[in-house]
């Protein structure tokens, strides 16, 4: 008997044994990720959540283009982003927010489009032939392009009327340093490095970018504070946003980044450039549009973490939201008025997911590898009411926009329930949802991007949210130069005592 539990005994210990190292690599890794983030940044507390929420601060009304809202009175230098007590967003000025434009070299933006410069300039002239972007989904990421071709266009003597931005040559006159890399577009071409390449040329240009911002006397005079950076694609940055944190980053969402170094407060969330083209001249009904909710697109999240992992305990509110698609795929996947399938942009995707969208009362965004997706904003370009399903997610110009009056959400925890979401969805009225495309039909032009920009057009709302940010970064700047002009110190103990609401 002894013989025959021998063995047993050694498994069970070894099973054991292989649990408590495991737990414990867990606990080491989180704990020095925390350090990592207490020693890059000490924030205040009062000020930055561990996970940034979302909030609704306004709700749009029956008018077009109108906002309910109180008054709301944004000063920047001479000029006023006002919204009234009618509802109006209007500026008693052309000029919303100054920007300074660091003249990098062509390989950091325009070089990346294969466009080659003809004279002294580092820039195209954008009157007369705009490099072409590529398309695919390339375009989902493409802000940095639109936001850089505003500023150059703000240059033109004949720049239309309603702008939000202009280009200054001198940086102290600047409310915002912008910095033009096309760091969406920079990943996507070159972070498959080359075989035998021990970098690939993304890399490389993100060390070359920190090498050449952190030496120039605008960096060093603010610390990087009222400097502005894209980083629209998840992936974008990875290498130098560790360095480059204290600027003011451009991001689709904070999926990929803990929140010491981008967070609600400080960073400003733009939306993906939809790939659907826009529902022109949409007559659709509630009945005329046959499928009560769709999906279509990747069912399998890429980065699951076992569920044996503290890691996953701690966070798992994220990963509840990947594994939400793989739930709803089982849950949904017989009823009969429900789309819900694998696709992709490959061959006549596109096309697919148009007529399917047009065709749907209800469309379905799922939290996947990150928070946010394109899907949202091809959903609003089809007038098919958004089923918001990611608890995480930060959404474009929230305070400003009451998505809950065009978008229905769901937390995931509900949504995965048996037979929940889709009762929840039929019971729904005819009424409701015509009320809620009416308003997708009114709002939609807050998320098309134009080149030159239109009033109140993405470009131009991206443009209002990094003015709103403007009085916090002046903060900042005026705390970070309180003792400019003072005496160094003498005492060549504790420097200083730091202030509680710096200290972390």
């Amino acid at each position: 008997m002894a013989e025959r539990n021998g063995p047993s005994s050694i498994k069970v210990g070894f099973r054991k044994s292989l649990f408590y190292f495991f737990t414990m690599a867990s606990l080491m890794f989180f704990l020095s990720w925390f350090f990592v983030m207490q020693s890059t940044y000490r924030p205040n507390p009062m000020e930055y959540n561990l996970i940034p929420n979302s909030k609704h601060l306004s709700t749009l009304d029956d008018s077009k283009y109108q906002i309910r809202k109180q008054n709301v009175e944004s000063s920047f230098g001479n000029r006023k982003l006002v919204k009234d007590d009618g509802g109006k967003c209007h500026q008693n000025d052309e000029l919303v927010v100054k920007v300074y434009m660091y003249d990098l070299p062509p390989e950091f933006h325009f070089g990346l489009l294969n466009w080659k410069p003809g004279g002294s300039s580092v820039w195209p002239d954008v009157r007369n032939n705009i490099p072409g972007y590529p398309g695919g989904l390339n375009l989902q990421h493409s802000i940095e392009f639109w936001l850089t071709l505003d500023i150059l266009a703000s240059e033109f003597p004949q720049a239309p009327k309603a702008r939000t931005v202009i280009r200054v040559q001198n940086s102290s006159e600047a409310d915002i340093i912008y910095v033009p890399f096309f760091s969406s577009l920079s990943y996507n071409r070159y972070s498959k490095g080359k075989k035998n390449e021990k970098k690939n040329g993304n890399k490389i240009l993100q060390e070359k970018l920190v090498k050449h911002l952190t030496t120039q006397e605008q960096w060093k005079r603010s610390g990087g504070k009222d400097h502005l950076i894209l980083a629209h694609h998840p992936n974008s940055m990875l290498d130098a946003r560790m360095k480059l944190w204290p600027a003011t980053f451009i991001l689709s969402d904070f999926g990929r980044y803990p929140p010491n170094i981008a967070n609600v407060e400080k960073d400003v969330i733009a939306p993906y450039k939809h790939l659907i083209p826009s529902y022109l001249n949409d007559n659709s009904t509630f009945d005329s549009r046959p499928t009560l909710l769709y999906f279509q697109g990747a069912i399998y999240r890429k980065d699951v973490w076992p569920s044996c992992s503290l890691i996953y305990w701690l966070f798992w509110p994220f990963f509840v939201g990947g594994l939400a698609r793989q739930e709803l795929f089982y849950l949904l996947k017989n009823e009969k008025d429900v789309h819900f399938s694998f696709g992709s942009i490959q061959k006549d995707g596109i096309k697919k997911a148009t007529e399917g969208m047009r065709a749907s009362k209800f469309c379905l965004n799922i939290a996947g590898d990150t928070p946010s997706s394109n899907r949202l904003f091809d959903a609003i370009a089809s007038h098919c009411v958004p089923v918001i399903i990611s608890d995480a997610i930060e959404l474009p110009y929230e305070d400003v926009i009451d998505y809950s009056e065009f978008c229905i959400f769901v937390r995931t925890v509900d949504a995965i329930k048996e037979n929940f979401l889709i009762n929840f969805i039929r019971g729904i009225s005819k009424e409701e949802w015509t009320r809620m495309w009416n308003k997708l039909k009114e709002i939609e032009h807050f998320f098309e991007f134009h080149f030159p920009s239109k009033e109140n057009d993405a470009v131009q709302m991206i443009w209002q949210a990094v003015a709103r940010k403007v009085p916090a970064i002046r903060l900042k700047l005026n705390q970070h130069g309180r003792f400019f002009r003072s005496p160094p110190s003498t005492d060549k103990g504790l420097k200083s005592i730091p202030s509680p609401r710096n200290f972390w």
